[in-house]
């Protein structure tokens, strides 16, 4: 843990055997910008949990100049051209800014680090630019053998870009010692800087997350040729620490605050990894191809590596350090005739049951909570919690009794309905055909207050959702659920129904459904996430708003699209107007305040 003042800057160290090597003008320019160099020497491959150990305790890294990066290792074959490589740093390098990169922290890459950022994330390598680049024969000579404090060509700067914030010029003089140079592009990144002759030089992120590489040496420019610091040009090392700065602001919240998702679809999301037609056939048949204790143990496995199917399993919880999830029984609405009310009890029962072995597989690392003191208690141990929830009062059919079942079992909240009407209410989706609670439905709301089960009207009618404040003696939730007045969607709460959950105690958890942030689906990002905070904020009060994901049930935005990234959510938040004090709020503090209520 850091505890100075200074933000920890990791910076790669070159390697020439036995030696670990780095250049001064890399760590004197760190130091001049406010940061602390802690050098990150190559490792072999197989001793990643120390490279784990070096990212759980800086809060930027910088990926320095060196050697050619070995192309088969990137599944290419050697071009005559290529130079020297560095096999054991390349390994390494290329684990290490995957798993940074992952972990949301701050990345510059320096020359060669340009290049790692591209191979490590998806992109591709020229191995030699005057061979291989479409210009090769008309290209100017980048491999200089000048001083590396001369400016030995310009690059043109893209406007409204990281880098362009930073320089504020569209061109700049620049030093050049390479022959190697991005080809193409990882997905979510774009090019922020080029030479006249067409070759790349700077990329960075477009999803909001603090990732820049430049094909120059601005370190040589720094350290020898800066004026003294406090000149009113922002470069590179100044970006970096800054960003540094924020990285461990956010850290700080959470490890300090309960940070919980109240909603998420992770056990269907595995279940249908291995059988999609999960919902298209009983689970009697269902279970005639999955025996329930064989398939479960092998979704329990799912859950437990980081899993690319996955948004949120736990090492996307545990190094994105988001504490607790709901995790709901989501269950399609389907027919209601007895053998299918029967069929979505046995389902939801089941779905439960794998959250259930997740928890029992590794106590000591996720604990089941089943009330606001469990997910404390957990966090005082070091334990994240998994919460279980359903999604659809279809589980229950037409059977009052179930409710206080699956309270007993463990659910902390029901939602009432899904897309489709079903005995209970009417959905927003539906056909309104009970002009919003049914009769059976006040008394099922009835028996969720007498047992403590929260409500959760997330994709009610907006019928539904005032029948439901005007019957129940408890505050309700919404726990994924956006502003209608910033995306129209139905399934969006009116500025007026969230005036009056909050005047009912409730609270409403702003959703990363790009669908319910932004009326074009595809633009949403993740500052449309604060955008919708913010103004639920204004509309509620802070004390009545908070965070539900629906992860793995089609949530995700760029820029906050897993359990890694809800860092850059919370880095963004605090950049405007909100105080640690207001993320403990928001982040759980307000869900778990209404939970407590409930179950009084």
């Amino acid at each position: 843990m850091n505890n100075t003042t200074k933000p920890i800057i990791g910076i790669t160290g070159n390697y020439d055997a036995p030696n670990s090597l780095l250049a001064e003008a890399y760590y004197k320019s760190v130091l001049r910008a406010g940061g602390l160099p802690l050098i990150i020497p190559p490792f072999r491959i197989g001793e990643e949990t120390q490279v784990e150990e070096y990212l759980d305790r800086i809060d930027a890294i910088i990926f320095s100049g060196g050697a050619d990066i070995n192309p088969v290792l990137l599944g290419e074959q050697p071009v005559p051209q290529l130079h020297g490589i560095n096999n054991e740093r390349d390994a390494q390098e290329l684990f290490l800014m995957r798993s940074a990169y992952e972990r949301q922290i701050p990345i510059l890459g320096i020359c060669r680090g340009i290049q790692v950022i591209a191979a490590a994330l998806g992109g591709t390598v020229y191995q030699d630019i005057y061979s291989q680049h479409p210009n090769g024969a008309s290209l100017y000579k980048h491999s200089q053998d000048a001083s590396r404090d001369t400016r030995s060509h310009t690059v043109n700067i893209v406007e409204n870009t990281i880098l362009y914030n930073v320089y504020k010029k569209m061109e700049i003089g620049v030093n050049s010692f390479h022959h190697q140079a991005v080809a193409s592009l990882p997905e979510g990144f774009c090019i922020s800087a080029t030479s006249s002759d067409g070759v790349i030089e700077a990329i960075e992120s477009t999803e909001q997350k603090s990732v820049l590489g430049v094909q120059w040496h601005p370190e040589s420019f720094d350290y020898q040729l800066r004026p003294p610091y406090g000149s009113e040009e922002k470069d590179v090392f100044n970006w970096i620490v800054d960003e540094a700065k924020s990285y461990a602001a956010a850290r700080e919240v959470h490890r300090r605050v309960i940070t919980l998702d109240s909603h998420c679809d992770t056990p269907t999301r595995i279940i249908r990894n291995h059988c999609d037609q999960f919902f298209d056939i009983t689970m009697e048949k269902y279970l005639q191809h999955y025996p329930a204790e064989s398939s479960i143990k092998a979704f329990v496995s799912d859950f437990y590596q980081n899993n690319p199917q996955l948004q949120i399993d736990f090492e996307k919880m545990d190094k994105g350090m988001l504490d607790a999830v709901f995790m709901v029984a989501y269950l399609r609405q389907g027919a209601r005739d007895e053998a299918s009310l029967k069929d979505a009890t046995q389902r939801a029962d089941y779905i439960l049951s794998l959250v259930e072995a997740i928890t029992e597989a590794h106590p000591e690392k996720i604990g089941l909570a089943r009330t606001p003191d469990d997910i404390e208690v957990n966090k005082q141990l070091g334990r994240h919690s998994l919460i279980l929830g359903i999604e659809n009062g279809y589980a229950i059919g037409k059977d009052l009794s179930r409710v206080e079942y699956f309270k007993n079992r463990g659910v902390s909240y029901m939602t009432l309905c899904h897309n489709g009407d079903n005995d209970i209410c009417d959905s927003n989706k539906g056909e309104a055909e009970h002009g919003g609670v049914s009769a059976f439905g006040e008394q099922v709301i009835r028996e969720m207050n007498r047992t403590g089960m929260l409500i959760d009207l997330s994709h009610a009618a907006d019928s539904t959702f005032y029948d439901t404040l005007r019957i129940s003696t408890s505050p309700v939730v919404c726990t994924h659920s956006s502003s209608r007045a910033l995306c129209g969607h139905r399934r969006n709460l009116t500025d007026e129904m969230m005036r009056d959950l909050a005047r009912h105690g409730g609270v409403a958890q702003v959703t990363i459904y790009g669908g319910f942030l932004c009326d074009n689906e595809s633009e949403a990002t993740v500052r449309d996430i604060v955008r919708h905070l913010d103004h639920m904020v204004e509309v509620m009060g802070i004390d009545h708003v908070g965070i539900g994901t629906d992860f793995d049930g089609g949530g995700g935005v760029p820029g906050c699209n897993n359990a890694f990234e809800l860092f850059n959510f919370t880095r963004l938040l605090l950049s405007r107007r909100y105080s640690p004090s207001d993320l403990r709020l928001l982040w759980g503090e307000n869900f778990l305040r209404v939970w407590r209520n409930v179950i009084r």
